[in-house]
């Protein structure tokens, strides 16, 4: 954003005064005239996208215009940005340059409330919201369906974008719990009762032992609670 004044009179301060030439341009009211200037630059917005007006420089201070602020459309239009010249004639003369763009917006997982470490992730534990694409973190959910059932891997704060570095795939088995051995012998499917002395994810390498044997092998952790013993 740039600013101009094209005049020598009064700083652009608040001075008292029964004409109101003292008064301060409300900011509001600028951006409202950009925006509506800017809308018609491009075409209809889609419900994944809005308008990103300035920012306006904090602490802007500009004598209220009297007559009509007047925008004006930059000669430099690009598909999905512009600068919005707005003109004030009295009773100070000033003019200000904003930046518009259009960004893209998208659906965003959020933590509806404060998760501890090691929690397996419902659906009552997220919210959506839409978030501008410009500011999401890297490895953000766009679908709240793919964070159900993965464990958080650290503390995540109520409100915070869920993102993968967060999460873990939940355990398919854990230590002391009771599974089902499967094993293939010779074409015949066999399935008997074991116990995990291991933790293991899905696919990955646990230890366990053979209820009725007493023997402790490995096997693969297939799904929650089966364990298929390969035999070598």
């Amino acid at each position: 954003m740039g600013l101009a004044c094209a005049s020598s009179a009064p700083s652009l301060g608040a001075v008292p005064g029964s004409d109101g030439e003292g008064e301060i341009q409300d900011v509001s009211v600028l951006e409202n005239t950009v925006r509506a200037a800017a809308e018609k630059e491009f075409a209809p917005l889609t419900n994944r996208q809005r308008l990103l007006v300035g920012p306006l420089q904090p602490g802007l201070e500009l004598r209220r215009c009297a007559s009509p602020i007047k925008p004006v459309i930059g000669s430099t239009h690009m598909k999905d940005r512009v600068t919005v010249e707005l003109r004030c004639t009295s009773p100070v003369a000033w003019h200000l340059y904003v930046p518009v763009r259009v960004i893209g917006t998208t659906t965003v997982a959020v933590a509806a409330h404060a998760i501890v470490t090691g929690s397996v992730l419902a659906a009552g534990d997220l919210r959506v919201e839409q978030h501008d694409l410009s500011e999401l973190p890297p490895g953000f959910f766009d679908d709240p369906a793919i964070v159900v059932g993965l464990t958080a891997a650290r503390p995540i704060s109520g409100g915070a974008i869920i993102t993968n570095q967060q999460l873990v795939p939940s355990k398919a088995v854990q230590r002391g719990q009771a599974v089902t051995l499967m094993a293939d012998t010779g074409g015949m499917q066999v399935r008997m009762a074991g116990k995990a002395l291991t933790d293991g994810l899905v696919n990955q390498r646990v230890k366990v032992q053979n209820l009725s044997s007493g023997k402790v092998v490995e096997g693969i952790a297939r799904s929650a609670q089966v364990v298929e013993i390969i035999f070598q």
